[in-house]
């Protein structure tokens, strides 16, 4: 039977631990913001009739960059993706291959992720593209999220290795 209750995420040292507490402070300022503009947009709307032209693109922004701080945190946590019915019926050395597998898999994915999104941003950047909405926000901004959020999930996974090669120390 497995054991749910933990203290929280491994961890692989105190740069990741610090990655992850920063990480948490920024979805928490991200997602106060969040509700404050959508607040804020609702009650103007529903009392006195006037929009804030702005709210919905930078809302947009703010669930997409939720979105990546949010799957690196659970990846961190251990609450990304996990199918333990099949994952049960695998003897555990086989267990410790999948998972190996998996991460390194996820790692190379990321990584190229990271790489085209940033190729995305430097592009934007050169060429001097604008969102066509009311603030006319250079695409270069919002679209640093994503090379940014698929860095962080990579750190993530790299904790991951380095987690299972620990573990895999101190069986021995």
């Amino acid at each position: 039977m497995r054991d749910t209750h933990t203290s929280g995420p491994a961890s692989a040292g105190p740069v990741f631990d610090l990655i992850a507490s920063l990480t948490k402070w920024i979805t928490g300022f991200v997602l106060v913001a969040l509700v404050c503009l959508v607040f804020s947009e609702t009650l103007l709307r529903g009392l006195a009739n006037i929009s804030l032209g702005f709210v919905e693109e930078v809302t947009g922004y703010f669930v997409v960059t939720l979105t990546f701080l949010g799957a690196a945190l659970a990846l961190r946590s251990e609450t990304l993706f996990q199918v333990h019915f099949l994952f049960d019926a695998v003897p555990d050395g086989a267990q410790v291959w999948m998972k190996r597998f998996f991460v390194i898999v996820s790692l190379v994915v990321c990584g190229i992720l990271a790489i085209k999104t940033q190729d995305l941003v430097l592009s934007s950047l050169t060429r001097g593209k604008f969102a066509p909405t009311v603030l006319h926000t250079p695409l270069w901004i919002p679209q640093t999220i994503m090379p940014f959020g698929f860095s962080l999930i990579g750190i993530f996974l790299f904790e991951k290795l380095l987690l299972g090669r620990r573990k895999k120390e101190e069986r021995n």
